[in-house]
C-alpha cells in the first residue's frame, strides 16, 4: 500500500510512495507523531533526477528489512531539495560541518524538535569497506536512542550552537575595490586547467559564475589569459561526454577532468546558465561555435523541456530503465546497424567510439561495452564536414528516440524558469531570434498568471496544476533578472514596472532592518532551525549577488539612488568572504565588478519599427559591454517609462533620426547617430576609468 508521500505532488515524494519505509512529508504532523510515540526522525533529502537516491531507494527504501528498522527506530521524512531549498540549505550546512562534504542523497537524523545528531550523504545498505551500512547504523541508533539518550541530546543541541555561530559569521570587514578583483582572477587562475579548462580535478563542474567572472574581468583589464581560460573551458565542454551530441544540452557534471564522462541528468538551471555564458561568449570573440552550443541548448530545451502553457519543466533524470546513462550511450554494433559504413567510420573518428567500449560505470570503474559520444579538444572541422556530421547526428537522434526515456520531472520552478527567460531573451536579442524572445515572454505570462498572487508575491513550484509554496529569495532574484533581460529584449515597459514591484516585496520581505544581506526565506515563511540565508554560489548563483545585480541595474535604469545604495549593502556586508573566498563569490563579484565601474546608460530616442534604431540597438547588443544598461525612448514608451524613469523624457531624436546617448554618472557625451561612434564612446568609457 502506498504511503503518505501518495498525496503530494512532487515527482521526487511520489517515486517514494510505494516503499516500505513508512514516509511522511515534511509537516508539524510529522513532527507532532514523534514526540508522540517518543521517537527521533530520519530525514531524507534528495531530488526526481538524482542517480545516487535512486541507488539508495533501490538497496534501502525499497528493503523491507531496512524499512521495518526504519520504521521501527524512526519517523521518517522525505523532502525534495527543489521543492523547499530552505530546509535543504539548513541540513546541507550540518553535512558540511560534521563531515567536510556534502551531496544527495543527504540523510539526516535528529530530536523532533528537529535538531539533528547525525549527517550523512549516501549510505549503503550493508556495511562495506569501513563504511557503515543502514541495517548497522539504523540498530545502532536504536541502542542510543533507548539507553543513551542524553548523549544524543548533548550532542544535537551542540550540533546547533555550532550551525548557528557558523551561519551568522560576520563577514562585513573589508575594503573592496579593483584589487577584490584581481584576487579573484588570481584565485581561479590557481585552480584552472590548463589542459582541459575548468576549475580543479574530478569531478568537474561547468562553474558559469566563474566563466561569466572571468570575461568580466578581461573587458575590464584586456587580460588576455583571463578570456583564454573561458575560451579553452567552454570549447572543452562542447566537445566532451557532457555535452549532448545528439540531441544537445549539457548533462549535469563530469566524473573526470576531461569532461568525458558525465553524470547525466539534465538540468533545467544547467541549460540556461550555459546558453547565457556561451552567448556572452560568443558576444566577446564571435565564435560561431559558440553560437551553434546556444542554438542546439535552446533547441534541446523548447523541445524536451517545454510545458504547452509556456514554462519549462526542471529536469530529465540520469537514469532509465534502472542503469544510468542508458539513454545516451551506444555500442558499436548498434552504430554499425544504422549509419553506412563509412558514416560509422567517421563517428568512430570523429566521436571516439571503441570497440570494447569508452564507458566506466561511475560505481564499479569498470567498462560497460558502450560509448560515449565525445570530440577530441582542439580537433579540426569545416564546413563540409559539419554538415555531413548534421546528417550522422540526426539518423542517431531518430534511433535514439525509439529508446525508453529517462524520467522527466515536469514540475515547474519559479526560479529556474527566471533563468530560462534571461537566457532566452539575451541569446534572442544577441543572434536575432524573435521566436526565442517570444518563448521568453510566454514563460514570464505564465509566472505572473499561475505562479504570482495577488497581492505581488510568488510561489516557488507548480506542478500538474497547482501552485504551491511560498516564494524563496532566488525565486524574486531570477525572476526579476529575466525582467531585466526582457525589458533589454523587447523594450516593452511593463517588464522593467514589473521588475521594481517584485524587487519591493523581495525588499520588504527577505531583508532585516538594517541588514544589507537577503535571507533565503521571507519573513512570513516558516520558522525552521535557523533562518537560511545563501552566502555562495552553488550550481547556480546566490540570490544575493543576483539581487546586488539586479538592483544596481534597477538602480542605474530609474535613476534612483537608493536601489543602488541596497545593492551596494549587499557586497558591504559579505566584503570579508569576497576577498577570502573570491571563487565561492565569483556571481556577487561580477555584480561588484558593474558597482565599481565604468557603469553605463545607452539611451536610444527613436522608433524600433524604423531601420536606423534597430541597426543601433542591434550593434550594442551583439558587442560585449557588461556594465551598460540600453534604454530606448520612443513616442509610445516614453510617457509610460516617465512614471518610474522621469529622466527618460529629455532623450530626444535629433532632426527626425534616432540618436543615441551614452551617459555615466549623471553626464552624457555628445549624442550620435553614427553606430560606430556608439560603440567607441561605449568603449573610451572602459579605457579612460580612472586608476585606483
Amino acid at each position: 500500500m502506498s504511503n503518505r508521500l501518495a498525496a503530494e505532488k512532487s515527482p521526487y515524494l511520489l517515486q517514494h510512495k510505494d516503499n516500505p519505509v513508512n514516509w511522511w512529508p515534511w509537516s508539524d504532523a510529522a513532527f507532532a507523531e514523534a514526540r508522540t510515540r517518543d521517537l527521533p526522525v530520519l530525514l531524507s533529502i534528495g531530488y526526481a533526477t538524482c542517480h545516487w537516491c535512486h541507488v539508495m531507494e533501490r538497496e534501502s527504501f525499497e528493503n523491507a528489512d531496512v524499512a521495518r528498522l526504519m520504521n521501527e527506530t524512526f519517523v521518517n521524512i522525505k523532502v525534495d531539495r527543489e521543492e523547499r531549498p530552505d530546509i535543504d540549505a539548513v541540513y546541507m550546512a550540518v553535512c558540511q560541518m560534521l563531515t567536510g562534504s556534502g551531496g544527495w542523497p543527504l540523510t539526516i537524523m535528529m530530536t523532533s524538535d528537529a535538531a539533528p545528531f547525525f549527517a550523512g550523504t549516501y549510505i549503503p545498505r550493508e556495511s562495506r569497506y569501513g563504511r557503515i551500512g543502514m541495517l548497522e547504523l539504523v540498530p545502532r541508533v536504536h541502542n542510543l536512542w533507548r539507553s543513551s539518550r542524553d548523549r544524543l541530546l548533548a550532542d544535537a543541541e551542540a550540533v546547533t550552537q555550532a550551525l548557528k555561530r557558523n551561519t551568522q559569521a560576520d563577514l562585513r570587514e573589508g575594503k573592496l575595490n579593483t584589487a577584490t578583483l584581481d584576487g579573484a582572477y588570481e584565485a581561479l587562475y590557481r585552480r584552472f586547467d590548463a589542459t582541459h579548462g575548468g576549475f580543479g580535478a574530478a569531478p568537474k563542474f561547468p562553474s558559469p559564475s566563474g566563466l561569466r567572472l572571468l570575461l568580466r574581468y578581461w573587458r575590464r583589464t584586456g587580460n588576455p589569459e583571463s578570456l583564454r581560460m573561458v575560451e579553452r573551458t567552454l570549447e572543452a565542454m562542447c566537445s566532451g561526454g557532457i555535452y549532448d551530441h545528439v540531441g544537445f544540452g549539457f548533462h549535469r557534471y563530469s566524473t573526470d577532468r576531461e569532461w568525458k564522462v558525465p553524470h547525466f541528468e539534465k538540468m533545467l538551471y544547467d541549460q540556461a546558465l550555459l546558453a547565457l555564458t556561451y552567448t556572452e561568449g560568443y558576444q566577446a570573440t564571435g565564435k560561431a561555435l559558440y553560437r551553434d552550443v546556444v542554438h542546439e541548448v535552446i533547441t534541446y530545451v523548447m523541445r524536451d523541456l517545454a510545458d504547452p502553457g509556456g514554462a519549462f519543466y526542471a529536469a530529465e533524470d540520469a537514469d532509465s530503465e534502472g542503469q544510468e546513462g542508458k539513454f545516451y550511450v551506444w555500442r558499436e554494433t548498434e552504430l554499425t546497424d544504422i549509419l553506412s559504413v563509412s558514416d560509422f567510420e567517421l563517428v568512430r573518428n570523429v566521436y571516439n567510439t571503441a570497440p570494447d567500449g569508452n564507458f566506466h560505470d561511475e560505481a564499479t570503474r569498470c567498462k560497460t561495452g558502450e560509448n560515449i559520444l565525445y570530440r577530441s579538444l582542439g580537433a579540426p572541422t569545416d564546413a563540409d564536414l559539419s554538415s555531413r556530421l548534421d546528417t550522422i547526428r540526426a539518423h542517431l537522434f531518430a534511433a535514439r528516440s525509439r529508446r525508453i526515456r529517462p524520467l522527466l520531472d515536469d514540475k515547474v520552478l519559479t526560479d529556474w524558469n527566471g533563468l530560462i527567460i534571461v537566457a532566452l531573451a539575451r541569446a534572442g536579442s544577441v543572434f536575432e531570434r524573435p521566436e526565442w524572445i517570444a518563448a521568453a515572454v510566454r514563460t514570464a505570462q505564465f509566472l505572473q498568471v499561475h505562479l504570482q498572487t495577488d497581492d505581488g508575491s510568488l510561489l516557488h513550484r507548480w506542478r500538474d496544476g497547482e501552485a504551491a509554496i511560498n516564494g524563496f529569495l532566488d525565486d524574486y532574484a531570477y525572476f526579476i533578472w529575466g525582467l531585466l533581460e526582457l525589458y533589454g529584449a523587447t523594450f516593452n515597459a511593463r517588464h522593467l514596472r514589473l521588475a521594481l514591484r517584485i524587487s519591493r516585496i523581495c525588499i520588504e520581505e527577505f531583508r532585516e532592518p538594517g541588514q544589507g544581506a537577503f535571507f533565503l526565506t521571507p519573513t512570513s515563511g516558516e520558522k525552521l532551525l535557523l533562518r537560511p540565508s545563501q552566502v555562495f554560489d552553488s550550481a547556480t548563483p546566490s540570490g544575493n549577488a543576483v539581487m546586488m545585480m539586479n538592483l544596481l541595474r534597477l538602480g542605474r535604469l530609474t535613476s534612483d539612488p537608493e536601489l543602488e545604495s541596497a545593492g551596494h549593502a549587499i557586497a558591504a556586508h559579505y566584503a570579508r568572504g569576497l576577498t577570502l573566498s573570491p571563487d565561492g563569490f565569483a556571481a556577487m563579484l561580477s555584480a561588484l565588478d558593474y558597482g565599481l565601474g565604468p557603469a553605463m546608460e545607452v539611451v536610444i530616442a527613436g522608433d524600433l519599427e524604423r531601420g536606423d534604431t534597430r541597426n543601433m540597438v542591434q550593434a550594442i547588443q551583439r558587442t560585449y559591454n557588461p556594465n551598460a544598461v540600453l534604454m530606448l525612448c520612443s513616442k509610445d514608451s516614453a510617457q509610460e517609462l516617465a512614471q518610474f524613469a522621469p529622466d527618460i523624457l529629455q532623450y530626444r531624436c535629433i532632426d527626425k533620426k534616432a540618436t543615441a546617448y551614452v551617459c555615466q554618472n549623471f553626464q552624457c557625451q555628445a549624442p550620435t547617430q553614427d553606430v560606430q561612434e556608439i560603440l567607441a564612446q561605449i568603449a573610451r568609457l572602459y579605457t579612460d576609468r580612472p586608476t585606483e
